[in-house]
């Protein structure tokens, strides 16, 4: 049962023109329609043969059922056949032309109806998590509003924007490209890209993504790519990419497939032929026969086949539903076996910028004037720490003065003139610390105990106080680490090129086990060597220096959203969102997947190594190794839809 359903749900080619029912019925619904009919009229043979109707009216029902019941394997076994092959649809037709042969014409076209309701449920289940992934097309726009040099706007197909363009979305609309904020202020849904329930609020300089929603503000962007490679472009290729990976358990499925199904026509030839010759006895060949059919029927894997690609397509939609890219039933299959786990900090576990988070009064002055004074300086800087100083006395609603004649001072950090006074703004040098009081002296100590860089604030070389700054952890980050042990995730390490007492501090706050600090990427590498070696490891990261260790990992995984590209490329799984938030139900899920796959090979394996040795013995009749060995076929298709079902708890 190995039909290739495409996009839509459908088998095969392409419709023509005026065949809507063939269309209908190439569908997943439509095949069911047509097995679910079938099994009327075979429900109306079975009733003609109890009654003791006409023949001709029990054959003619049974007859048109088995054609509705093998409208999608009938074609399968022809082409496999053609290519001079023998695979589970072969099995089925033989074992219900078997059936006709000794007359139990109802066991045969039971056997089809079973076959085929596996087969058309196979394709809903395909289809419906292909056009799970499928809708993320539809949520791009046809059309964009460019700016032009005049300052008026245009209407161009959206796949002509390109980067650099300045384009315009209203209040409601849908992004065309992926860009960044020049105007405006506006909550963005970005449900369809990252899977984050609420909205984003935007701002001058964040980044937007193709297909995700304005919200009540005119927005003004500028395009950073061709929408043609957008996140949400990008995203559905590497999505339709992962579709036809498979993982080791398909893989090895496959190959056993080649040589399982030759061997089991070889014992039906030999069960038909050598007992009746060896043994003899009345009936002898018509009783080996039987068993020999009941056997074939019990022994075909097919619901072994199709556990597998089932699961797995299952799993990676509900996955890209939730925000979270999954690059197939390989990495599918490897989270779910991860126990330990690596991560980048900064941008990952961190916000990825500095904050300020103390400023310390020195000789009577006060607090808000240290930092208003050290903001009129920083101000004309861009370096990240002044930009951080910015924003805190923007915070406290603060009015900068105007600083003039600043510079910045080798060594030292930046000044600048505000009035009279010459204000600097920099690293606290030794000679200026050692005249500090004990009490601030005490608390630098802290502050720099806790990882914060500490910067001075000085009036005309006489210190006014100190500026702590830090990186501080991600909202959801601590909670993402508790949900990670909770998945069964027994070790969680930290791989940072920053400061040994940064990293720490920041570890505490988490409850990290494991920290690896003043890292390059080379010594990242080394790290996730070391740590693979030990057990099943996931790298998490986002930066370009991740990409080695990422790549190296047993499975990396990269935070899409705000990462660089090559992050994406290199890694097994990708969070779309700004956040490591989704990872937790990603592992579960991708546990969840694992599990289903067990429990649909134990069954098919449960079913075949019992019933078809009762056959053989002749303790199973037809109709019980065909309700048996079909029914759990049906069984495996069910349970791996309920992956398409499954609730995050984050």
């Amino acid at each position: 049962m190995k039909s290739e359903a495409d996009a839509d749900g459908r088998v095969g080619g392409p419709v023509g023109p005026g065949s809507g029912l063939a269309a209908f019925l190439a569908t997943g619904s439509g095949s069911l329609a047509a097995v679910l009919v079938g099994g009327l009229l075979l429900a109306g043979g079975l009733t003609v043969h109890l009654l003791e109707g006409p023949m001709w009216l029990r054959l003619s029902l049974l007859a048109v059922s088995a054609v509705l019941t093998s409208l999608q394997t009938f074609p399968a076994a022809i082409e496999a056949l053609k290519g001079f092959e023998l695979d589970v649809d072969v099995l089925m037709f033989v074992a219900a032309a078997g059936a006709a042969v000794l007359g139990e014409y109802e066991s045969g076209v039971f056997l089809l109806f079973l076959f085929g309701l596996g087969s058309a449920g196979e394709t809903l289940a395909l289809g419906k998590a292909r056009r799970a992934i499928e809708a993320l097309k539809e949520v791009a726009p046809d059309t964009a509003r460019r700016l032009r040099a005049d300052g008026g706007e245009e209407t161009i197909p959206a796949e002509e924007v390109r980067a650099g363009d300045r384009l315009v979305v209203l209040p409601f609309e849908r992004i065309p490209a992926d860009g960044t904020v020049l105007e405006g202020r506006s909550a963005v849904d970005q449900a369809a890209i990252t899977g984050e329930s609420m909205p984003v609020d935007k701002e001058p300089g964040e980044p937007v993504f193709a297909g995700t929603i304005n919200g009540e503000a005119r927005l003004l962007l500028e395009a950073s790519r061709a929408a043609t490679d957008s996140t949400l472009s990008r995203l559905i290729v590497m999505v339709e990419q992962a579709q036809t990976e498979k993982s080791p358990a398909q893989q090895l499925t496959d190959r056993i497939e080649k040589w399982y199904v030759p061997s089991v026509f070889l014992v039906t030839i030999l069960v038909i032929v050598l007992p009746p010759l060896t043994m003899g006895g009345e009936g002898a060949w018509s009783t080996w026969f039987y068993r020999a059919m009941a056997f074939l029927t019990a022994a075909s894997p097919c619901a072994i086949a199709i556990g597998g690609p089932a699961t797995v397509l299952c799993g990676v939609a509900r996955a890209a539903r939730m925000g979270v890219l999954v690059k197939g039933g390989g990495p599918l299959e490897t989270l779910g076996r991860v126990r330990a786990m690596c991560f980048d900090k900064t941008g990952t576990l961190t916000v990825g910028r500095p904050r300020v988070v103390e400023v310390v009064p020195v000789n009577g002055v006060a607090e808000d004037e240290a930092l208003r004074l050290a903001a009129a300086v920083e101000a004309e800087t861009t370096h990240p720490l002044a930009r951080a100083v910015v924003r805190a006395a923007a915070a406290r609603g603060m009015v900068l003065p105007d600083a003039e004649d600043v510079r910045q001072i080798t060594g030292i950090g930046v000044a600048g003139r505000v009035g009279a006074a010459t204000i600097t703004v920099g690293r606290l040098r030794e000679e200026v610390r050692l005249t500090l009081p004990p009490a601030v002296h005490a608390r630098i100590d802290e502050l720099a105990a806790e990882g914060a860089t500490v910067v001075c604030v000085s009036r005309d070389e006489s210190p006014i106080g100190v500026i702590a700054l830090a990186d501080e952890p991600r909202a959801e980050a601590a909670r993402t680490i508790q949900r990670l042990r909770e998945c069964g995730i027994q070790e969680i390490s930290m791989l940072t090129g920053d400061r040994e007492a940064v990293a720490q501090s920041i570890a505490r706050d988490l409850g990290i086990d494991r920290v690896f600090a003043d890292l390059m990427p080379e010594d990242k590498l080394e790290a996730i060597e070391r740590l693979t070696a030990e057990r099943t490891t996931a790298m998490v990261g986002d930066g370009v220096n991740d990409a080695p260790a990422l790549a190296r990992a047993d499975i990396g995984i990269a935070i899409g959203g705000v990462g660089a590209d090559v992050a994406m490329e290199t890694s097994d799984v990708v969070l779309m969102g700004h956040t490591v938030g989704r990872l937790p139900d990603a592992v579960d899920l991708s546990r969840r997947a694992r599990r289903i796959s067990t429990q649909n090979m134990v069954l098919a394996l449960g079913v075949i190594s019992v019933v078809a040795p009762l056959a053989l013995m002749g303790h199973a009749t037809l109709p019980l190794a065909v309700v048996l060995h079909e029914g759990s076929t049906v069984v495996v298709v069910l349970n791996a839809l309920r992956l398409l079902a499954y609730r995050p708890r984050g």
